[in-house]
């Protein structure tokens, strides 16, 4: 598939829509040639009867040729017309017309089914040589690459596009719908392994390319990450006439084989943050219990006594069950 820009630019022809006018001439020399044809075989003289035979026969066969020129249009299609060879121009506006019956349309990825909206089967030919200028949308199948920490993971994205220059569309790259999806694919891999899937405290990674560690992920980034890989297809894809107008990610998780060791990890993290939250909170509430009873004068205790409650106040703060209080009712001493 060839990658490489053409010098091909648009040209839009400006054509009258008169196909209504020229179809009702064609029918005309239709039936007048009929009728000559007719006449030929009713008539007694034979060289008049030739003539009108072969004159009604050259008016068929121009008519049919004539015919091969009728061209019609829907809002947002267009037709990229060849003439012996040449590009002839593009026809954009919708309408009934009349153009060289000898020229051809072209359109490389007619017949190119891909998981995206707009290709449908079962379509005639005429349609399939004409080229959408709608919004589509590119939904590629998931892939499995690496991220920065070479972690397998399973993505997907969906990617907006549109044709904005039909002669670089057709003749710049062999099938412009095959090429969008290879390039979507490839930028999608060189972004991704640029980023770990979830922030890591224990690596110091730069994802802008500042030079700066940054908490870039792509679980935590993802707009921002969608954001780099439109740009990324758009870079690619400029030389095809396509404009990226949106990428999205749509699936992203850890790949099968690692996904159990991954969520154990995840869930061994919440439980020690959940866990230093609640030393945290428990530290707090025992040195407010010793100053509001050294402040208040309740209770005079030593350092003895004060560790002895410092350790059954975290026992029963930072438990995961309910305490089982002892009520003492001697001295400790």
């Amino acid at each position: 598939m060839s990658t490489q820009s053409q010098n091909f630019s648009e040209e839009e022809l400006k054509l009258k829509s008169n196909g209504l006018q020229i179809q009702f001439l064609i029918f005309l020399l239709l039936i007048a040639s009929i009728g000559l044809i007719g006449l030929g075989a009713m008539s007694n003289e034979n060289n008049g009867s030739v003539f009108c035979i072969i004159l009604g026969s050259i008016g068929i066969i121009i008519s049919t040729v004539l015919q091969m020129g009728m061209k019609i249009l829907k809002p947002k299609e267009a037709l990229v017309l060849t003439l012996f060879g040449h590009y002839a121009g593009t026809i954009k506006q919708p309408g009934f017309y009349f153009v060289n019956p000898f020229s051809v349309a072209v359109n490389p990825a007619a017949r190119t089914q891909l998981g995206q909206s707009g290709d449908v089967k079962g379509r005639d030919v005429e349609l399939g040589k004409k080229i959408s200028l709608k919004v589509m949308t590119l939904n590629n199948s998931k892939q499995k690459i690496n991220d920065y920490l070479g972690n397998p993971i399973e993505i997907g994205i969906a990617v907006t596009w549109k044709i904005v220059d039909t002669a670089k569309a057709v003749f710049a790259v062999n099938n412009y719908k095959e090429y969008l999806s290879l390039q979507a694919d490839t930028a999608l891999r060189d972004i991704v392994r640029q980023y770990p899937y979830d922030v890591n405290p224990r690596y110091e990674i730069d994802t802008t390319g500042d030079g700066e560690p940054d908490d870039g992920s792509l679980r935590g980034s993802s707009e921002i990450v969608a954001k780099r890989i439109k740009e990324e297809i758009q870079k690619r894809v400029q030389c095809a006439g396509l404009e990226i107008v949106e990428a999205k990610i749509t699936h992203l998780s850890y790949a099968s084989e690692i996904a159990a060791a991954m969520l154990q990890r995840q869930q061994a993290a919440a439980l020690i943050d959940a866990r230093a939250m609640i030393v945290d909170g428990a530290v707090g509430m025992v040195e407010m219990a010793l100053d509001k009873l050294q402040d208040q004068g309740v209770v005079e205790l030593d350092e003895e006594r004060k560790a002895a409650m410092v350790s059954n106040l975290l026992v029963v703060l930072c438990s995961n069950k309910e305490a089982s209080p002892i009520v003492n009712s001697g001295s400790l001493y």
